[in-house]
């Protein structure tokens, strides 16, 4: 499976804070065997992270774009709109398991906006911004993300069990 990962951060974009949740979803999707194909950090500017997930799902270069950062309340924080806007079909599921799986860790994780959809057959996924909560969320889905993406990319039938 090919995932793209896109870093939401006008400071890291502008070079004043190193992003950090890049390279664990890079290091952790690895070690599950993913294929990182690329990997972009770009300021939280709705136009171009709209247009760089749509290039990604339209040319089909990955099967799940995972996202990092700009799911807040911060004025500039529009990841959650730009994954609507693009998104063929809403994954609820994925963003709710999160934020109930984070309470245990923080109740301000009920504060995250994250979205979750399908274009074409590239599953997007907004994580939060913080290393610490991408660790938490992303070992949190990664045993159904497979699955759900084998059955997205014609891999698998079903999810009857």
């Amino acid at each position: 499976m090919r995932v793209a990962i896109i870093t939401s951060s006008d400071s890291g974009y502008a070079g004043t804070r190193e992003d950090q949740s890049g390279p664990v979803i890079r290091d952790m999707m690895t070690e599950a065997g993913y294929e990182i194909v690329s990997a972009d950090l770009l300021p939280d500017d709705f136009d171009r992270l709209k247009s760089r997930i749509m290039e990604i799902c339209d040319q089909g270069s990955a099967d799940l774009i995972l996202t990092t950062g700009g799911t807040g309340f911060s004025p500039r924080d529009v990841m959650p709109e730009v994954t609507k806007a693009v998104s063929e079909r809403d994954v609820p599921g994925i963003p709710e398991a999160m934020r109930a799986n984070s309470m245990q860790y923080t109740d301000r994780s009920m504060l995250s906006r994250a979205a979750a959809g399908i274009r074409k057959s590239t599953l997007i996924i907004n994580l939060p911004g913080s290393p610490k909560a991408v660790r938490e969320n992303l070992s949190f889905i990664l045993g159904p993300l497979r699955h759900g993406l084998e059955i997205l990319t014609g891999q698998a039938g079903n999810c009857a069990r």
